[in-house]
C-alpha cells in the first residue's frame, strides 16, 4: 500500500514521557515542522490540555481540514477504544483515560491510537527499509518481494511492531509485537528489555570497569568509546554491546520463527549499529546444540546484515532455478535460499512513527 498521491491530511503525535512532538502528514510527507510541547504537568487536567492544546495549534497551521487524528502513545492502552492505562511515565492515566474519545469529541474527526513501536514498523513498511529493499530486489533482477516486516525500537526500552501482507497486526488486546516481554536469554527470571535498553548497556559497562551506574557514561559515549574515537575502556564497551547483541538477537530471532520477514531497527540506539549489528545478525544465525550433538540451524531462514554491502550483495542475489513438473514438459522456479534482512530505520523513528500514523489512519478510515 502507498499513499505517495493521497492528499488528505491526518494530525500527527509522538508521545513520550518527555515530549509530545506534533505534526501532520499528506503523501507520506510531514508537512510542517515538528511542534514540540513538555510531557511534564502536574495533573491529568493538564497533560489532556497540553495535548488539545498541540493539536490545535498544529490545525492552525494547515490549509486543509485533517480527516483525521493520528498518534503514537504509551502503552498498557486499549488502543482500538483509544482508552490509555496505567502508565509508568504519565501517572496521571491511572485507572484508564477515554484518550481517544475526548479528542474526537474536541476536533469532530476520527481518532485513532496504536503503540509506537507498532507504527514505528508501519511507516517503514510504507515509506522505509521494506519498499527500499524491495527495489534493491528489482534492480537486481530477483524476483523476490516482501510482505512482511517486524520493526523493533532499541532506547529507553525494547519495543516492537509486526506488518504482515493484510497490514499492521495490533492482536486481540492491542498486544501485538510486544517483544520486551520475552525471556531475556542472559538472565533467565528477567524480562529481554533489562538487558535490551539503554539501562542494560550501562549497566554491563559498569559491571566491567567498577563504575558505578551514577558516574557511568552514556551509550552514545560507550559507543564512542568502543568505536576507539574516546578514550576509555575499549573492550568493555564492545563488551557492554556484545551482552547487549546477544540479547536482542534471541528474542528477534523467537519473534522471526513466527513471523518470517525484513527487521528493522530503530529507536535511540540503532545510531550504534556499527558496533552492534554485526554480532547480533551473527547470534541470530548460531545453532541450536541438539541431544544427538549435531547442530540444528537457529531459524528456518538465514539473516543478512543489509547495511554491510558484502551481506547485502549476497542477500540481493537469486539462486532461483529451474525445475521440472513431474510427468510434464513444463518447469516453474525454484529458489532453495530462505533469506531475511536486518537493517537500520531508512526514515528516522520520529518520522516512521508519524507516517505509520498516517498510513494506519487511512487505512482504517478506507476500510471503515
Amino acid at each position: 500500500m502507498t499513499y505517495k498521491n493521497d492528499i488528505r491530511t491526518v494530525m500527527t503525535l509522538d508521545a513520550g514521557g518527555t515530549n509530545f512532538v506534533f505534526n501532520a502528514v499528506q503523501a507520506e510527507q510531514e508537512i510542517l515542522e515538528p511542534f514540540i510541547l513538555s510531557a511534564k504537568a502536574e495533573s491529568l487536567e493538564a497533560v489532556l490540555t497540553t495535548i488539545i492544546n498541540g493539536f490545535r495549534h498544529v490545525e492552525t497551521k494547515l490549509v486543509n481540514k485533517p480527516v483525521a487524528i493520528s498518534f503514537a502513545f504509551p502503552g498498557p492502552a486499549d488502543y482500538e477504544n483509544g482508552i490509555i492505562g496505567d502508565l509508568q511515565n504519565l501517572p496521571f492515566f491511572k485507572g484508564g483515560v477515554a484518550l481517544g474519545p475526548m479528542l474526537q469529541e474536541t476536533f469532530g474527526i476520527p481518532v485513532f491510537i496504536n503503540n509506537d513501536g507498532d507504527l514505528f514498523a508501519y511507516g517503514e513498511a510504507i515509506a522505509g527499509l521494506l519498499p527500499e529493499i524491495n527495489k534493491k530486489l528489482e534492480d537486481a533482477g530477483n524476483p523476490k518481494r516482501y510482505k512482511n516486516l517486524f520493526g523493533v525500537t532499541f532506547g529507553t526500552g525494547f519495543g516492537g511492531g509486526i506488518v504482515t501482507g493484510d497490514g499492521l497486526l495490533c492482536g486481540d488486546n492491542s498486544s501485538g509485537g510486544e517483544i520486551n516481554r520475552m525471556r531475556n536469554r542472559t538472565f533467565k527470571n528477567w524480562d529481554v528489555e533489562e538487558s535490551v535498553s539503554i539501562r542494560g548497556i550501562k549497566r554491563e559497562y559498569a559491571n566491567n570497569t567498577g563504575l558505578n551506574l551514577a558516574s557511568c557514561p552514556e551509550p552514545r559515549d560507550i559507543f564512542e568509546i568502543g568505536m576507539g574515537r574516546v578514550k576509555g575502556d575499549q573492550m568493555a564497551a564492545i563488551h557492554a554491546f556484545d551482552s547487549f547483541a546477544r540479547d536482542a538477537a534471541d528474542a528477534i530471532a523467537n519473534a522471526i520463527t513466527l513471523i518470517d520477514g525484513l527487521v528493522v531497527i530503530g529507536g535511540g540506539l540503532s545510531g550504534a549499529h556499527p558496533v552492534f549489528l554485526p554480532k547480533l545478525v551473527e547470534e541470530m544465525n548460531y545453532p541450536f546444540d541438539t541431544m544427538s550433538g549435531e547442530s540444528l540451524d537457529r531459524m528456518e531462514v538465514v539473516a543478512y546484515n543489509l547495511e554491510d554491502q558484502v551481506n547485502l550483495a549476497s542477500f540481493l542475489q537469486s539462486a532461483s532455478v529451474e525445475i521440472p513438473v513431474p510427468f510434464t514438459t513444463r518447469t516453474v522456479i525454484f529458489d532453495p535460499n530462505k533469506k531475511i534482512g536486518v537493517g537500520i530505520s531508512r526514515l528516522g523513528t520520529s518520522r516512521a512513527i508519524s507516517i505509520g500514523a498516517y498510513a494506519y489512519a487511512l487505512a482504517r478510515l478506507d476500510h471503515s
